[in-house]
């Protein structure tokens, strides 16, 4: 039974024997509502360390005007029992008055360009609430290895640079997705599918893979990548989503130029999309190699 504290003091006490050991300390941090995604991060922090620390916490300061905070489920007891079967140490789940003494706080911490671009043109507050509350969990725990997932590939991208360009002694670790046997990546925010909903929504990760397809093919270099993204844009929102973004960009999130000459052979790509379907907005990544 993984051992539960709401207060940064007690947490501190409670790792410092384990880091006075030179014992590895990872942490898992969450929003709660866990499912077997999350739980696949708790295994990969175990491979890694000897002492494994989730977070879950609904960070207020990420979440713009209009978005699901108030409603975003909270269950802190369901989660714990699961957290159980995969072995995790401590769960970290400090109120907001913990977290924040002052609200919103007057500190910030930016990410700079690469967050203007994708899930930032939507939600332009997002990641600079990612980038506090990380830094300050990472404060909290002061974990040797952190655990994010890939499907969130922006957040994890940004989160490696804060740790380079912070200097934080921190090794960041991005586990696969984890998808539902139909290939849906799971969310927590699946469960605002309907039934129908959730039936469809499977196309999104087929269309990743199609695309992904054809640019392996090479029909890029015959189409280019303009014409193939607006077909796939197409199919898209004739299934019944709503797009947000769906865009080829280098593993490094830079831009590609819409033309044959802006990859080179072997060249690893990544395709994004955020879509809404009802009243889930979803996110899915797939890995590409240029042929």
């Amino acid at each position: 039974m993984p051992i539960i504290h709401h207060h940064i003091s007690a947490l501190k006490v409670a790792l410092q024997p384990y880091r006075a050991k030179q014992q590895r300390i990872a942490l898992v941090p969450t929003m709660g509502n866990l499912h077997d995604g999350h739980l696949e991060l708790v295994k990969v922090a175990k491979q890694h360390a000897d002492i494994v620390v989730i977070s879950i916490f609904v960070n207020p300061t990420q979440f713009g005007v209009g978005e699901d905070f108030d409603s975003y489920p909270r269950t802190l007891e369901e989660d714990v029992a699961k957290l159980v079967t995969v072995g995790a140490d401590y769960v970290f789940a400090p109120s907001i008055d913990e977290m924040y003494p002052v609200l919103p706080p007057p500190t910030s911490v930016r990410a700079g360009e690469i967050t203007s671009q994708l899930c930032g043109q939507s939600r332009p507050s997002h990641f600079d609430g990612v980038g506090i509350v990380v830094s300050k969990l990472f404060n909290i725990v002061q974990p040797d290895v952190a655990i994010f997932g890939q499907k969130d590939y922006q957040q994890l991208a940004i989160i490696k640079q804060l740790v380079r360009d912070l200097s934080y002694a921190i090794e960041i670790i991005g586990a696969p997705i984890v998808r539902a046997a139909d290939g849906l990546a799971l969310s927590s925010r699946n469960q605002y599918l309907s039934e129908s909903e959730r039936q469809t929504a499977p196309i999104l990760h087929q269309e990743l893979q199609y695309l992904a397809k054809q640019i392996s093919d090479g029909e890029h270099r015959q189409q280019g990548f303009k014409k193939l993204l607006e077909e796939s844009r197409q199919r898209i929102t004739s299934a019944g989503f709503t797009i947000d973004y769906l865009e080829v960009k280098t593993v490094e999130l830079s831009d590609i130029a819409h033309n044959n000459e802006s990859v080179s052979e072997n060249q690893n790509l990544v395709i994004l999309v955020a879509a809404w379907l009802g009243r889930a907005r979803l996110l899915d990544n797939q890995l590409v190699t240029v042929n």
